[in-house]
């Protein structure tokens, strides 16, 4: 398919809270190649993880248009845009989100089921062993420690074969030693399957590891901080 694997135009999000509305984003127009690693960096508070969500349509645009591989996130419903997910993302979350009654390896497979792939298990034993799990299939979440469940968090996402990786501070809660290989495992996933990746992260190393990097602040990009390479 020809284009952009994210192209994003005038892209906003108001959210409504306690105190009213907030503009979190604000007209965003930005686009991520296919086959790219891109990293989105700022302060906190500046929108990273919105975009994110906005990305994979967990959240929905409040004004502009949000295109992903020739979709049009505006037109569709949000059985359509979960279905979408399903078929064409992997997300990897900073809490990770495994389903604590499930071993690590009905983690990962549970994508595949849900997606009617026939060698579900196969796929998933494959994955966990890709990030160097085999031995902690049969484990819960609350039996690994917090570099294996991102571990198992990552082999779920990939797992499907995605056409696009997000990833949310995907090194954020872990230790220098766990975030390394963690770093090493997200990049070389991507290599493997040839996703799109686009990755949230304080972490200078992850994101110089990124082929381009887009800075954020206060839901604008921050092209004096691309200018100046920071």
């Amino acid at each position: 398919m020809p284009g952009p694997a994210i192209d994003l135009a005038d892209v906003g999000l108001t959210l409504s809270g306690n105190a009213g509305a907030v503009d979190v984003l604000r007209g965003l127009t930005l686009t991520v190649a296919k086959g790219e690693a891109l990293g989105l960096v700022g302060p906190s508070g500046s929108g990273k993880s919105s975009l994110l969500m906005v990305m994979a349509g967990l959240e929905r645009a409040s004004r502009g248009r949000v295109t992903v591989l020739g979709h049009d996130f505006g037109a569709m419903s949000e059985d359509g845009l979960a279905l979408f997910r399903r078929n064409h993302m992997g997300i990897v979350f900073q809490s990770f989100h495994l389903i604590p009654t499930m071993t690590a390896l009905e983690n990962v497979a549970l994508p595949l089921e849900l997606a009617h792939v026939g060698d579900a298990m196969a796929r998933a034993r494959e994955e966990l062993a890709a990030v160097g799990l085999a031995q902690r299939a049969g484990h819960y979440p609350s039996q690994l420690s917090g570099g294996e469940q991102g571990r198992v968090a990552l082999a779920r996402a990939s797992a499907p074969r995605p056409r696009i990786l997000l990833a949310d501070e995907p090194t954020g809660s872990l230790d220098a030693a766990s975030a390394r290989v963690m770093m090493d495992l997200l990049f070389g996933l991507r290599e493997r399957h040839g996703a799109t990746l686009v990755l949230v992260t304080h972490s200078p190393e992850l994101a110089a590891a990124c082929d381009r990097v887009v800075h954020l602040r206060d839901g604008r990009l921050d092209r004096t901080a691309e200018r100046a390479g920071s």
